[in-house]
């Protein structure tokens, strides 16, 4: 939903990029976990000749972030950096348009929260802990890949939150002037939807993590990832990180 798409902000055609987002995020776990955990990746600090400071993720993580940054990717109001204090300037120009988000949506970031729990809770469930493979450069660049499809689907709530706001203010305003979250919180619960959600991304995962061959034979094969765990990731993560998101930029939509 770029600047300049007023127009066509409607839940309908953010339902369907948050359902297309839904394949980009198994396909990028599936990559994820031809690798194991490889935990020195987080947790071994670079040598101090090297003048980089943290793990070698954090770094090739900061320097990916920094040069997308100078070809403009955070420019689009659907991406959010997890290192803001590492970017390099744009040298895309930025395109004059009304902005489709309340500028406080610039201060609404959980990446750090989504950091943690990928690195300490994702990863432990959905990898082996073998040893590590050495294959720290492709791990990392599929652990990137996978972090910014999750960080693009949690924080689309920004998109959710304003659609809602627009259809029904009159019903938003008096507890977002009250500054009470667990209002907003339920009004922007819909158990029935969360529930189609988990379903559908649970089958999305056992049709792409299927092993396709050429054997007429019915016999059940074991796909690359398991469902009920691609179901999980979204009941304990990623829609309560996405409603959390959305509570947090109506709470700053104060005018």
């Amino acid at each position: 939903m770029a600047c300049g798409d007023d127009g066509k902000l409607s839940l309908d055609s953010i339902r369907d990029s948050l359902i297309r987002q839904e394949d980009t995020i198994i396909f990028n776990l599936i990559e994820r976990i031809k690798f194991p955990i490889n935990p020195s990746l987080y947790k071994q600090q670079l040598p101090s000749s090297s003048n980089i400071s943290g793990s070698l993720f954090q770094y090739l993580f900061q320097e990916t972030e920094s040069l997308q940054s100078k070809v403009g990717r955070y420019l689009s109001p659907e991406e959010n950096p997890f290192f803001p204090d590492n970017l390099s300037d744009s040298i895309i120009p930025l395109t004059k348009c009304t902005p489709v988000l309340h500028p406080a949506a610039e201060s609404v970031n959980v990446n750090e929260k989504i950091l943690d729990i990928y690195i300490n809770q994702m990863l432990p469930l959905f990898c082996t802990e073998a040893d590590d493979d050495a294959n720290f450069a492709t791990t990392a660049a599929c652990d990137i890949q996978l972090l910014q499809a999750l960080s693009r689907r949690i924080h689309y709530g920004k998109f959710v939150a304003e659609v809602k706001f627009r259809d029904s203010t009159d019903e938003y305003k008096p507890f977002i002037l009250a500054q009470d979250k667990d209002a907003l919180m339920k009004l922007l619960t819909f158990e029935a939807v969360e529930e189609m959600v988990k379903k559908r991304v649970a089958k999305k995962a056992k049709v792409f993590g299927q092993e396709v061959t050429l054997n007429d034979s019915v016999e059940e094969v074991k796909g690359k990832i398991d469902p009920l765990l691609v179901s999980r990731l979204y009941d304990e993560w990623v829609m309560p990180l996405t409603k959390f998101v959305e509570v947090e930029y109506l709470l700053r939509r104060l005018d």
